[in-house]
């Protein structure tokens, strides 16, 4: 099944300043996840941001909160899974109503929230697909870990790339034009 913009959502979990410094190839998962941020800018693809207990662990990190489309919703949570967490679920399922099926996943980390959030949103019937080098722990053992357990629960495990190039659909177009130099 390919990823299709008009039936996805973008969940950007826990991308938090006090969070970020400790995690594992954090620089190359904050690229990627402004490079999704820009494709579903330009591609009208929903985007919610989770935060994890933000008192303690600050804010979204402000490359992230500066490439947010104007529509985003940024929501905190205490739950690890955002699934619990009554205004993230509520938004999700409020998409989903209106045909967004398709619930693409990146943040922190792997192991824990990434995880439970996409398990639970799979349990609901959801297409998850959990984007790769958009991803991370403190430890890539963990990542590797979430990985194996999310794919055999039939979450699908992608790139930045494939997800956007899905998105896309077709070269010689205006969006192909303005987000492939992005992967250059």
């Amino acid at each position: 099944m390919l990823l299709d913009a008009k039936r996805s959502h973008l969940l950007v979990v826990d991308l938090q300043a006090r969070l970020m410094p400790a995690i594992h190839d954090g620089e190359t998962v904050l690229r990627n996840v402004n490079i999704l941020l820009e494709a579903a800018k330009r591609l009208d693809v929903p985007v919610t941001v989770t935060e994890q207990y933000p008192k303690g662990l600050g804010a979204t990190v402000p490359p992230v909160q500066e490439a947010l489309p104007p529509e985003a919703a940024t929501l905190s949570k205490t739950s690890f899974s955002a699934a619990r967490t009554a205004p993230i679920a509520e938004r999700v399922a409020d998409l989903r109503g209106r045909g967004r099926n398709q619930l693409v996943v990146c943040g922190t980390e792997a192991h824990i929230c990434v995880l439970q959030s996409a398990l639970e949103f799979r349990g609901t019937g959801l297409d998850v697909f959990v984007v790769a080098d958009a991803v991370s722990s403190r430890s890539p053992h963990s990542v590797a870990a979430a990985c194996a357990r999310l794919l055999h629960a039939g979450c699908h495990w992608v790139t930045t790339e494939m997800a956007v190039f899905e998105w896309m659909e077709a070269a010689a177009t205006d969006d192909f034009r303005a987000l492939s130099p992005l992967f250059r």
